[in-house]
């Protein structure tokens, strides 16, 4: 038998299509980064400029996408000397749309954002503050908001889970994770965008969309989940009826959308923001979430937080983080494992700024993980180590916060009763 040497070979695998491009579930990965979508500009003549782009088909027709974009140029406040920006692309929640506000704050910032809405349908276009220059009022409601007439599946339960047993094409979590590819490519496109220095955020199902996009975009320098995790189908999620509901579909919806399914590809630095008793993606999802992740990450719990949009771009540890990996910004601490001895907590961290304090949190309660009552106990610096007495015996949960000179606070991971 001939031989055929190995370029012959080569291309005739390509001719035949058998070196097949980057396919992970319903995601052509080679296509989305390769190809920067279509657009123009609904608007430019305000501070944050509104577009749209090309999405994916929907129902048999292609489909737009509505997005907000703003930079210090839109905003007027490029400093001398000044050409390019890092960018930032913000994916909203649940019920949310493109938010014009958040764009304009991470402008503010110093970036180029695109915040679009993966729901099929525009808000109005943003009012401005005669004085700051910002965006006022509520024009981001629900009610305000009109359907795109070729815009993609709307956000409700039906999309998000009851399409996994038909076409791609009718299902959000495919649309939404395309289209937020989308936005990063026809982002990376903007002269004024460094190619190298780019994000993502998301917020609750913006979150859960993050973490979905940091596993299969690897262009990304950093990502920030806020709320959003994976292994939705297990223990409080109240998500988990509607996957049960799934019936013969559910193993395929969580293998195909499940964040828990597809964290363990991402390599993208990654940290995880939520609250101790968040409702929506519970602590112990959460950690599951963050302990799959095979790449650097890092965490912020904070006891009690509240659960929206402003409350989750409110933390100033996403703008630093961001900056660490995008800006050459100061990094925020990293605590190390704690280590439990005589009684007593210690925690060595790794910092390039003064700690300024620290404590643990611990609860006894059981019950609905979102019901449960904390208690707070200082702990002890010395330099970069903390100290704290051990939690009690009866305590199920545990986890110690620290925080710097910035008043930036971040965790260490949750510790479960075994």
């Amino acid at each position: 038998m001939t031989k055929l040497k190995p370029l012959l070979l080569l291309s005739l695998l390509v001719a035949f299509g058998q070196l097949a491009a980057e396919q992970v579930g319903p995601w052509d990965l080679d296509a989305l980064k390769a190809n920067v979508p279509a657009m123009k500009w609904v608007r430019q003549d305000q501070p944050v400029h509104s577009l749209t782009y090309t999405g994916e088909t929907y129902k048999g027709h292609p489909t737009h996408v509505f997005a907000f974009y703003a930079s210090p140029v839109t905003l007027g406040e490029v400093a001398a000397g000044t050409k390019t920006f890092p960018g930032v692309v913000l994916i909203h929640g649940g019920g949310g749309t493109a938010f014009a506000d958040w764009a304009y704050l991470w402008a503010k910032r110093g970036y180029a954002a695109i915040a679009m809405d993966l729901g099929g349908s525009r808000p109005p276009d943003p009012v401005f503050d005669p004085k700051t220059g910002a965006p006022v009022g509520h024009q981001s409601d629900a009610k305000f908001r009109t359907p795109l007439p070729d815009g993609g599946p709307p956000q409700g339960g039906t999309e998000k889970f009851n399409t996994i047993g038909g076409d791609k094409n009718d299902q959000w979590p495919f649309h939404a994770v395309a289209n937020a590819m989308r936005a990063h490519s026809l982002l990376l496109s903007f002269p004024e965008v460094q190619a190298e220095h780019t994000a993502v955020t998301g917020i609750s199902w913006g979150g859960y969309t993050t973490c979905l996009v940091a596993s299969l975009d690897d262009r990304f320098k950093a990502a920030v989940p806020v709320y959003g995790c994976g292994f939705l189908h297990e223990g409080e999620s109240v998500q988990k009826p509607m996957i049960d509901a799934l019936g013969d579909f559910r193993d395929k919806w969580v293998k195909t959308y499940d964040p828990g399914s597809l964290l363990p590809r991402c390599h993208v630095p990654i940290f995880f923001v939520n609250g101790s008793n968040d409702v929506h993606y519970v602590l112990d999802s959460y950690m599951k979430s963050y302990n799959v992740v095979p790449g650097e990450k890092h965490m912020r719990i904070e006891l009690n937080m509240r659960h929206g949009h402003p409350p989750g771009w409110a933390p100033k540890e996403i703008g630093l983080f961001i900056d660490s990996k995008c800006r050459a910004g100061t990094p925020l601490p990293v605590p190390g494992t704690p280590v439990i001895k005589d009684g007593r907590i210690e925690v060595t961290c790794q910092s390039a700024t003064a700690l300024k304090s620290a404590a643990l949190y611990y609860t006894t309660d059981t019950g609905l993980r979102s019901k449960r009552k904390w208690t707070t106990v200082p702990a002890t610096l010395a330099g970069t180590t903390f100290t704290s007495p051990a939690p009690p015996a009866a305590a199920n949960t545990w986890f110690l916060t620290v925080t710097d000179e910035r008043d930036a606070m971040v965790s260490t991971v949750a510790q479960f009763a075994k």
